[in-house]
């Protein structure tokens, strides 16, 4: 792609991708596509989370196994009597209200009819004290509404509702899954009531109606508020607040209160002012459901219908509900999201890029958590995905549009620099300009010394391969320092140091390389003697100038051949240096302007003053040594 790359486009350009991306996130949110996620991050942060809240407005009273031990010989159906004994001791205690989560749709003294007859005694007095206890106003009964004809209690029981009011005093235990079969939600109508009242029964949830008795509010007004909570018959299901997983609701067993010293235990008065639900708890009940606590890996944990019912009582009257981010904060968090992450990935390689992205879907997920911890749902899932999309978006559009520019980068500068360098050189954020441009450097010549009689006596064949081993050797020597062979001139080499890649450390990177080359001339001597034993060459050797200052650097030359490359007084400067290596009598000289920017601990020799054609300051030179690096 012509122009800039994608790492150069404009601010503007990134928010525009940040834009779409966002509205493409919503657009699937929305769709409901991102839901079954959404819903798993909130199970997980529950589940996580544990017991958050004490529940200190409901009680459960269980009639488990040990208290239907006590009548082994009594049918569940008649223990109407049994029932009132404990919703005496309830009012008695002054409990607020009572819930009695069971159907109670047959009347045991219809049956003792059957047998005795309608006018025995036991018919018409079995179910007298539960009558009563149904009759004072403060018990609301179990009853369900899966369709539009409600399931309702025994009509005897019905009778002596006060004003005969079914829909104060009976409430619908139908609880309503998810598609998964998982309890999240609440409602403010039975799943089948009619919302017309000449339709039919319309009967309220048994937990709204105990938290309507409890707060003194009428089952038939217009509307309802807990908290800063306001619902309508009409409202939509709302998310329940769960105070913690099954067992947290305090609970007695239904016997301690069948107990003849009931009313003087100090838990059974501790019920006072608290809404009591009586459920089942004995094995083999069906009434349990799975919840966000239930469903696990290896494992699920159920919960017992009276619980759930009571969790959202307490739920109510405390004012506690799950609160979902609006949408002007959710579009506000998604577009933080996008754009501290679009200003990483438009310059990052992918591999670090892909790191970026874990760690920010990480703290999406432990950020999303720790608002669920303060009842707040935050799109976790969708931000996520709007994340994901847009790292792909980016890494797309840079493959597609800037892989151009980055290899003629590549094939430019693999000619003069090491792999590394070019590697650093295209992760980093300062592309070259390739038009040329004034950096500050370092600059180091380096030549053969008597290349010329060398030559005379050996074979062109010789001399090349002479060359081509001593050459390999000092590009090594100059890349590993991270320097840049900018050409070869003869049997004299030219580098820089700070360019294409800025460093600070050019300097002392170039005095580096000078001494790595002052060695390979020594590994160098010794293979000559070796391979040319017979030829009585010089020994081998070099001489290198090096110089530190301001040079114009890029790519420099006509259209038709263009070369990367330095020009200046500095470069000027260094390969004079090279020659007064000779009356130095030393491998390498350089200029006090680099000595002085290489840092502490160059060690030099003898130095001189030398005037330079073309320059009307001399310049100090000094003999180098060698290198003290702490």
């Amino acid at each position: 792609m012509h122009g800039p790359s994608f790492a150069k486009k404009p601010p503007y350009w990134i928010i525009v991708f940040c834009v779409i991306v966002a509205l493409l996130s919503e657009a699937v949110s929305r769709a409901g596509w991102l839901q079954g996620i959404e819903t798993a991050y909130g199970d997980l942060s529950f589940r996580l989370a544990g017991q958050r809240t004490q529940v200190s407005h409901v009680a459960l009273v269980e009639l488990d196994d040990q208290t239907l031990a006590m009548h082994p010989d009594d049918p569940l159906v008649f223990w109407t009597p049994h029932f009132a004994r404990a919703l005496q001791v309830l009012r008695n205690v002054e409990a607020r209200v009572v819930g009695l989560d069971f159907l109670f749709s047959a009347s045991p003294e219809h049956w003792f009819g059957k047998i005795s007859g309608q006018d025995s005694q036991v018919a018409r007095s079995f179910d007298r004290s539960f009558r009563q206890e149904i009759a004072s106003g403060r018990v609301v009964l179990g009853g369900m509404q899966s369709g539009a004809e409600a399931l309702l209690p025994a009509a005897d029981y019905l009778a002596v509702l006060p004003e005969f009011s079914i829909e104060r005093f009976v409430g619908a235990t139908d609880l309503v899954m998810d598609s998964d079969g998982i309890l999240r939600k609440m409602r403010t109508l039975a799943p089948g009531a009619p919302l017309a009242a000449d339709d039919g029964v319309r009967l309220l949830p048994f937990s709204l109606l105990l938290a309507l008795q409890a707060s003194g509010q009428a089952n038939d007004a217009a509307s309802w508020r807990f908290g800063n909570r306001e619902f309508r018959r009409d409202s939509v299901p709302w998310p329940l607040a769960w105070a913690g997983p099954p067992g947290t609701v305090p609970r007695l067993p239904l016997r301690r209160l069948l107990a003849k010293d009931a009313e003087s235990d100090p838990e059974v008065r501790a019920l006072k002012d608290k809404v009591v639900i009586i459920g089942v708890a004995y094995g083999g009940s069906n009434d349990v459901h799975l919840t966000p606590y239930g469903h696990g890996l290896f494992a699920s944990q159920w919960m017992r219908g009276p619980e759930i019912q009571a969790q959202a009582v307490d739920a109510l009257l405390a004012g506690r509900f799950v609160e979902v981010l609006p949408t002007g904060g959710r579009a506000l968090l998604i577009g933080v999201i996008l754009l501290l992450g679009a200003a990483g990935w438009q310059r990052l390689a992918v591999g670090r890029g892909a790191l970026l992205l874990l760690a920010l879907l990480a703290v999406i997920a432990i950020g999303g958590h720790v608002a669920h911890r303060q009842w707040l749902v935050v799109p976790v899932a969708q931000a996520q995905f709007a994340a994901l999309l847009l790292f792909l978006t980016i890494y797309a559009l840079r493959f597609t549009s800037g892989e151009r520019d980055r290899d003629r980068v590549r094939r430019m500068f693999s000619r003069y620099v090491s792999k590394d360098v070019v590697a650093r050189l295209l992760e980093s954020d300062e592309t070259p300009v390739l038009g040329g441009e004034a950096v500050r450097i370092t600059v180091l010549f380096s030549d053969i010394r008597g290349f010329t009689t060398i030559s005379e006596r050996l074979s062109p064949e010789e001399v090349v391969e002479m060359l081509n081993r001593w050459l390999a050797a000092a590009c090594t020597a100059v890349q590993k320092e991270g320097g840049s062979v900018d050409k070869f001139i003869g049997d004299a080499i030219m580098a820089e140091f700070g360019a294409p890649l800025h460093c600070d450390d050019h300097a002392r990177r170039a005095l580096r390389a000078a001494i790595a080359l002052r060695d390979a001339a020594v590994e160098m001597a010794t293979w000559m003697k070796e391979r040319f034993a017979d030829r009585d060459l010089p020994d081998f050797g070099i001489g290198v100038g090096i110089h530190s200052g301001r040079a114009v650097v890029g790519n420099i030359g006509a259209p038709e051949r263009m070369e990367y490359t330095a020009i200046g007084d500095t470069v000027n400067l260094a390969s004079r240096l090279e020659g007064a290596t000779r009356t130095l009598n030393c491998a390498i000289a350089a200029s006090r302007a680099a000595i002085d920017e290489a840092g502490s601990g160059i060690i030099t020799g003898a130095s001189q003053t030398i005037a330079v054609k073309g320059r009307e300051a001399p310049v100090e030179v000094l003999a180098v040594l060698g290198i003290e690096d702490h």
